[in-house]
């Protein structure tokens, strides 16, 4: 048995983790979470009390992290600001948290020699042309376009000089686009989804034509996992399901698996600065670790992704009121 400390783990990729791990070994874990609005723990309920610990606080604080790293043998860095909208209308909580956060954990690993795992994103490489048939690989240039993925692309350089200068025992996974249980009713697919719900038409930017890279989190939770049993210090795994599919057939196909037309939706003012489109070349991972995707099928994904919302209205209900009207004052 190992102690993982998981941060952000009451958000929606890590609290899928912290699930993953406690049903398919006997890994103990402990999750740090500053629990702001993403953060929720409702996510975390019912986990075993002998197996599973949670403490509020900020990456930021240098004192809890250095002793929650002590502690552990391995530390899983999920916590992040990551929403693009926030980032583009608030940047300076992506540099605290995305930076100055990541900074402070590579400090208490590299102090107490534990192995370290940073969730990183596809979007630190930019875009893609959307008739463009190459996709990202670990040796894609980085090209980030919001204060969001610029962050994440800073802490992805950190960790890296870490591992040169200071021998930190880390390796990196860049994830694409993650759809399932437990995310915030602001994303794309549960917003769709429960709007649908409430029966509200749901809404797409521009034309719907930017492609995105889709994975389930259950996926990209046992690629974690299998990195930390066999991946090599130093190096980065890109974590994709070979999912992509743009924003207007995934609304369409939300609609069509609830049951209603699948044009029953609104356009809205595209986003400023909205990548065209993200692809995962995965076969790093698959080839050298030996992972393949449960949910190699979107469609299987997503209506998985539907019966969990609507069986857990407990769990969103909460949110959806202040999100959409947050959505209405931007016109979106």
């Amino acid at each position: 048995m190992q102690k993982i400390l998981v941060t952000g783990g009451a958000g929606f990729i890590g609290s899928n983790f912290v699930h993953y791990v406690l049903d398919n070994t006997d890994h103990h874990v402990t999750v740090l979470d500053k629990l702001t609005y993403a953060g929720n723990l409702a996510s975390l309920a019912g986990l075993p009390a002998e197996r599973f610990s949670f403490v509020q606080g900020d990456i930021c604080d240098g004192s809890l992290t250095d002793r929650l790293t002590a502690a552990a043998d391995v530390v899983v860095h999920y916590a992040a600001e990551s929403h693009n909208d926030n980032s583009l209308h608030d940047p300076r909580p992506f540099l605290d948290t995305n930076i100055i956060g990541t900074y402070t954990l590579i400090e208490a690993a590299r102090k107490h020699n534990k192995r370290f795992h940073h969730i990183s994103t596809d979007e630190v490489y930019g875009d893609l042309e959307l008739e463009d048939p190459e996709r990202f690989t670990e040796s894609t240039p980085y090209n980030p376009s919001s204060p969001y993925s610029s962050t994440k692309a800073g802490s992805d350089l950190l960790v890296r000089a870490w591992v040169r200068s200071f021998g930190l025992q880390a390796t990196i996974s860049n994830c694409s686009n993650n759809y399932g249980p437990y995310q915030h009713v602001e994303k794309f697919i549960p917003r769709q989804i429960t709007n649908v719900i409430d029966g509200i038409r749901p809404k797409l930017y521009g034309a719907g034509e930017n492609v995105r890279d889709w994975i389930h989190a259950n996926d990209h939770s046992a690629a974690v996992l299998t990195i930390l049993d066999k991946g090599v210090t130093g190096e980065t795994y890109l974590i994709g399901a070979d999912g992509e599919k743009n924003n207007k057939d995934v609304v369409e196909q939300i609609l069509t698996h609830m049951g209603l037309p699948g044009d029953a939706y609104d356009h809205v003012t595209d986003r400023p600065g909205h990548d065209l489109r993200y692809a995962i070349d995965s076969s790093k991972l698959r080839s050298e670790l030996g992972w393949v995707p449960k949910f190699a099928n979107f469609d299987a994904g997503i209506e998985d992704t539907i019966a969990w919302y609507r069986k857990h209205e407990e769990w969103w209900r909460p949110q959806k009121a202040a999100t959409e009207a947050r959505y209405q004052v931007q016109g979106q």
